[in-house]
């Protein structure tokens, strides 16, 4: 190769520009990183996770307004170390997510501190970006995408430090932004066009414990769940939402009883239900929170097929996946539906089965409450209820052995479990089919997008009998007690004085009203963002394209948008490279033209070096080259516009043009 086209070597004391030590802004720019890179993690590290970041944080701050040197590589080995056994005792596992983002936090932290030249805050740049990502893998809200999106920024903000460290802040962020945006088209045609996985690819275990039912209920736990006010499900109706006394939405139907505690009756699973719909029909779309279990809420009673969803013998609908992430569903409902019309006696028995032993007076009053017709039976425990002057409370008082006996007929004081468990075990005992429902009732419309939301706090357990020639039959002894209940919510139905969770109480309006503009938008993003899975990109395509959808044909279609927008861009930088002022046109073309003559400028030659290594070069024309590099500088690098700047740049360019190095012999080197 022609030693006049290499770049000129480097002297044996001069850095390499990845060697170039750190300005104390650029420093000050990358601590800025990566703090908001980390801050939205800590809510998902252990508490002295984030309290050794927050102390490598300050210490790294104190050394840059010192300029103290970092300290040895050798003494941040131990810390190393110590983090990784801490993070491994703290999770009880090291392979997996959530130990691995605090460990790479912590790492981060570290990295700081060691980090002395250009290359080693690249190194912290990319795992700023890395840890960005993975902001994701733990809560995929809005709110993670702009914190996640507004550390991006920070980190390029950096990077534009590194590049021009003469950059002001403003500059800086401007470019920063930019640089993000000439990525939106691609970030949009990869999110729309790449093949997307039916499950999450990290495959990690998480042990995070998620509140919601559970498949089981023993006396309190409905009513330790009521006093969460996190969002269990949201709902869209096609049309005008059912009335309060039809928002049942059915969960784990439970079916075994020891005594104490209700569980489900396993079987085996149907694609749709063993009914036939009829009656009013209502169309709608849940967008359910993880919960960890297959089980989904739906209204009474849903119709079938649904892709991805069984259903079981007890109407219950049932995920093929644990839902883990929030995901979306589509179910009609047909409240007027006679459902369990046709169950066998063997399955029935199963629906009249007690323990041998316990509640011995639960069992008397249920004897001397039977009559003849299941339906006169049913009535008269209603009755009993309706006159036994019973406390709905979320503080009932503990119960121990018969604990039926002691709610009925001593304490009287309980929650909607209580009365449930209580009135399928009289029903039972009267030789009636009877089980416990577990789910939601209610719903409270959002104003400002007009879906309806279930929280929590709406948990409920009611009850069903089997009556020949009605089949299963809903009846709620809560709705008996507490009317309100069921009409106007849990804030309407307990006694004055009771606690309830915080945002129902009536002082704080405001804060709701603020929550529900919140979760407006956090739906809009799930529905419009998070919920665009493989089959919503299929049916987006065939409408697009008219594609099969297959992944060859999703994977060409990427590519060929991803080459059409690098076309684009490189005709837009092509036509902004021609678009420059008439200065650095006319210095390209100085350029250029020396380019020819094998002169070279090298992309980090400055016009004064260049000047001297011209005029070593072409002696001969030193003095006419030396004059213009020396005026483009001063011209380039002028500390204030000068009003005879039109005339310099003229003049620049009348010597440009009569340049002619033809007929000069080189230097020898």
């Amino acid at each position: 190769m022609d030693a006049r086209y290499s770049l000129p070597a480097l002297s044996p004391g001069r850095a390499s520009p990845d060697e170039a030590g750190l300005r104390r802004d650029q420093g000050f720019w990358l601590l800025a990183a990566a703090v908001a890179t980390i801050a939205p993690h800590w809510v998902n590290m252990p508490a002295w996770v984030g309290a050794v970041c927050a102390i490598l944080f300050v210490w790294h701050l104190r050394r840059l307004r010192r300029g103290a040197a970092a300290p040895p590589r050798w003494l941040l080995l131990p810390f190393t170390l110590a983090a990784a056994i801490g993070v491994r005792l703290s999770f009880g596992y090291f392979l997996g997510k959530a130990p691995g983002l605090a460990f790479l936090a912590v790492l981060l932290s570290l990295k700081l501190l060691e980090t002395r030249n250009v290359r080693d805050a690249r190194v912290a740049m990319l795992m700023c970006f890395f840890l960005q990502f993975g902001l994701f893998f733990n809560n995929q809200s809005a709110l993670s995408a702009a914190l996640a999106l507004f550390a991006a920024l920070m980190t390029l903000g950096s990077l534009v430090a590194l590049a021009d460290p003469a950059c002001a802040t403003r500059e800086r962020l401007k470019m920063s932004a930019i640089l993000a945006a000439q990525g939106l088209p691609f970030m949009v045609a990869l999110f729309i066009l790449f093949p997307r996985a039916a499950a999450p690819m990290w495959g990690f275990p998480d042990s995070a414990a998620i509140s919601g039912l559970s498949d089981s209920m023993s006396p309190g736990t409905v009513s330790e769940l009521i006093l969460s006010d996190a969002l269990a499900f949201t709902a869209e109706f096609d049309g005008p939402p059912p009335p309060p006394s039809e928002r049942y939405w059915r969960g784990p139907v439970l079916g075994k009883f020891d005594g104490r505690t209700w569980r489900m009756v396993y079987g085996f699973l149907l694609d749709r239900p063993r009914y036939m719909p009829m009656g009013r029909r209502y169309d709608y779309r849940i967008m359910l929170e993880p919960h960890n279990q297959h089980w989904l809420p739906v209204l009474d009673y849903p119709a079938g097929p649904v892709r991805g969803i069984s259903f079981t013998l007890d109407f219950q609908a049932m995920s093929h996946f644990p839902i883990s992430n929030r995901m979306q569903f589509a179910f009609s409902a047909f409240p007027g539906t006679v459902a369990g019309g046709g169950e066998g006696t063997q399955r029935l028995d199963v629906f009249r089965q007690l323990p041998a032993h316990g509640n011995p007076r639960t069992r008397k009053l249920a004897t001397a409450l039977k009559a003849e017709m299941p339906e006169q039976t049913v009535e008269r425990i209603l009755a009993w209820l309706a006159q036994g002057q019973f406390t709905y409370t979320l503080q009932p008082p503990l119960l121990d052995e018969d604990s039926t006996d002691r709610f009925l007929l001593d304490t009287r004081m309980g929650f909607c479990e209580h009365f449930a468990g209580a009135f399928v075990f009289l029903a039972r005992a009267a030789d009636v089919p009877a089980r416990v429902v577990t789910g939601y009732q209610g719903g409270r419309i959002n104003p400002v997008n007009g879906t309806m939301t279930v929280r929590q706090s709406d948990a409920h357990a009611w009850a069903e009998v089997w009556l020949a020639g009605h089949g299963w039959v809903r009846v709620d002894p809560t709705a008996l007690i507490v009317p309100q209940r069921i009409e106007r919510g849990l804030e309407a139905s307990l006694p004055e004085g009771e606690r309830l969770p915080l945002l129902l109480q009536p002082r704080y309006l405001w804060l709701r009203q603020l929550r529900d503009r919140w979760e407006a938008l956090a739906t809009g993003w799930h529905r419009g963002v998070l919920a665009y899975d493989n089959q919503r990109q299929r049916d987006l395509l065939e409408v697009m394209f008219g594609l099969d959808a297959s992944l060859p044909a999703v994977l060409g279609t990427s590519a060929i948008a991803i080459a059409l927008l690098m076309a684009v861009f490189y005709y837009w930088a092509q036509r902004r490279h021609g678009s420059r002022d008439p200065l650095d046109r006319a210095w390209a073309r100085f350029s250029a033209k020396l380019a020819r003559y094998g002169l070279a400028r090298a992309p980090s030659e400055g016009p004064l070096d260049y000047a001297q290594r011209l005029a070593a070069a072409r002696p001969a024309s030193a003095a006419m080259l030396t004059a213009i590099c020396t005026r483009y500088a001063r011209l380039r690098y002028r500390p204030s516009p000068s009003d005879e700047e039109h005339k310099e740049i003229c003049a620049l360019i009348h010597s440009i043009n009569r340049l002619d190095l033809k007929k000069e012999t080189p230097a020898s080197p």
